[in-house]
């Protein structure tokens, strides 16, 4: 399987809370839901869908994994709702337990083995394991080297701080673009790969 992030980013690298302000407010983030202004339905829910269509299986951090658990089972009946709900979903979490996996098909990744199982998990047949949101765990994954596609959505909108999923280890990461988009919101739908050394 290849591991695959998906996330929407300010021009200013900001990835916290795009959904609503109440999603993720640490360090006083107080512009939670800034992605909404510039959602194009066409350009970005039509990668959306075509991201969907190639993935297996959604790898989550707690944080993310409980606010998507929370929301997508009371939207069943549209293709997107429909395609989250049925997919193989995994969460990395130390704190959770079997019993709380409330949204079906979860399976929970203890903290102290993610890097372990997900290893284990790209190892394995399939198509994408797709990452959303969940900005730690995401970064823990591309300082990894366990990245094969970056998805970004970047938004035309500055936030002047907030948390990301980039490395801050000074290591250098060449990645080569694969496909760009603009949408009429004038958001750059860009997929990235990572160029392997030679």
């Amino acid at each position: 399987m290849r591991i695959v992030l998906g996330e929407f980013v300010s021009l200013d690298g900001v990835m916290q809370a795009p959904g609503g302000p109440d999603e993720d407010t640490d360090g006083g983030f107080a512009h939670g839901g800034w992605t909404h202004p510039f959602f194009d339905p066409e350009v970005m829910g039509g990668a959306l869908a075509e991201w969907a269509a190639d993935t297996d299986a959604l790898l989550y951090g707690r944080r993310t994994w409980q606010v998507m658990a929370a929301a997508w089972p009371g939207r069943a009946g549209d293709p997107f709702a429909d395609h989250m709900n049925s997919v193989a979903k995994y969460v990395v979490s130390s704190t959770l337990e079997d019993s709380d996996l409330t949204w079906n098909n979860t399976t929970l990744i203890p903290g102290d083995q993610a890097l372990e199982q997900i290893r284990k998990l790209r190892g394995t047949e399939g198509r994408d394991l797709a990452v959303m949101g969940s900005l730690s765990l995401a970064r823990t994954l591309l300082a990894e080297g366990l990245v094969d596609e970056l998805r970004l959505m970047i938004m035309p909108v500055l936030l002047g701080g907030g948390k990301t999923i980039y490395p801050d280890d000074g290591g250098l990461r060449s990645l080569e673009l694969v496909s760009s988009v603009v949408s009429g919101t004038g958001v750059h739908v860009c997929t990235y790969r990572p160029v392997t050394a030679a």
